[in-house]
């Protein structure tokens, strides 16, 4: 079964500033942004995700994102090492709640910033990584090692895109969506010669997180407001669930940056 890991926003806001979305004068509106999370939770739940929940901590607002705690592979789990400071106790609580469930916790060897499966995401059986703004280009070989696999890493260019998981998002094998801009030339040559079906989002919908979507089969759990995206993928076979998402795009994060994958139905 599909089962995904979930921090209740209890603690959630914008305190500070790590990304162009962030403004701490803005304000998020707290009560709604717990009904947001709800709505995902139970959507989720509705469409037979087992849905795994840790607890908040008062002095790491952002723990939420547990996107960014981890990548899961079978039973190895490749903690973060956060770039900015705001994030980087996150890691002891990721580490703790991860560790309950056996997992073979693993750190990548080297001195630089790997931000999990906010920028690790298999598309079919090849693993892409981002890079340039929260990881380092040197993840990219530290993971072929720890994975024995190969990993396709690509740079990311415009700060507003600034994990991969904000600007391409695979569904099933040799389809993906994506936006382009976020990439650099070598990388945007990359993704269009290996992936071989891509569906590009404009940048209005890009803006509004279109592809940060959770994929769970042929349903795809999107941030509302993507209706031209919407309407491609219903063509294509797939139900878009769409859900409000105003308050966490605040912070640069979406519906696919609340949830953390433990496991993919047939992975």
């Amino acid at each position: 079964m599909n089962r995904m890991l979930l921090c209740p926003p209890d603690y959630y806001g914008v305190r500070y500033s790590i990304n162009p979305w962030m403004d701490p004068a803005q304000g998020v509106d707290h009560a709604l942004a717990v009904r947001q999370w709800l709505a995902l939770k139970s959507k989720l739940e509705e469409l037979g995700c087992g849905v795994d929940v840790m607890l908040p901590q008062p002095e790491w607002p952002d723990l939420v994102f547990t996107a960014n705690a981890a990548l899961i592979q079978r039973q190895r789990c490749i903690l973060s090492q956060f770039k900015h400071p705001e994030r980087q106790g996150e890691t002891r609580w990721y580490r703790q709640r991860l560790g309950r469930d056996g997992y073979e916790m693993t750190l990548l060897d080297g001195d630089f910033c790997f931000e999990g499966e906010g920028d690790a995401l298999f598309c079919g059986e090849r693993l892409y990584c981002g890079h340039g703004f929260r990881t380092e280009p040197a993840a990219v070989e530290a993971l072929e090692k720890v994975l024995g696999i190969e990993v396709a890493g690509v740079r990311l260019v415009n700060p507003h895109f600034y994990h991969l998981d904000t600007c391409f998002c695979p569904l099933a094998d040799g389809l993906a969506l994506w936006y382009p801009d976020a990439f650099d030339r070598a990388g945007q040559e990359r993704v269009r010669r290996e992936i071989p079906h891509l569906m590009e989002v404009s940048v209005e919908e890009a803006g509004r997180f279109a592809c940060n979507s959770i994929v769970l089969g042929r349903d795809l759990l999107m941030p509302e407001g993507c209706p031209e995206v919407s309407r491609l993928l219903t063509r294509c076979g797939y139900r878009v669930h769409p859900l409000p998402m105003s308050e966490f795009l605040k912070a640069g994060g979406a519906c696919k940056c609340l949830v953390l994958i433990l496991e993919r139905r047939g992975g």
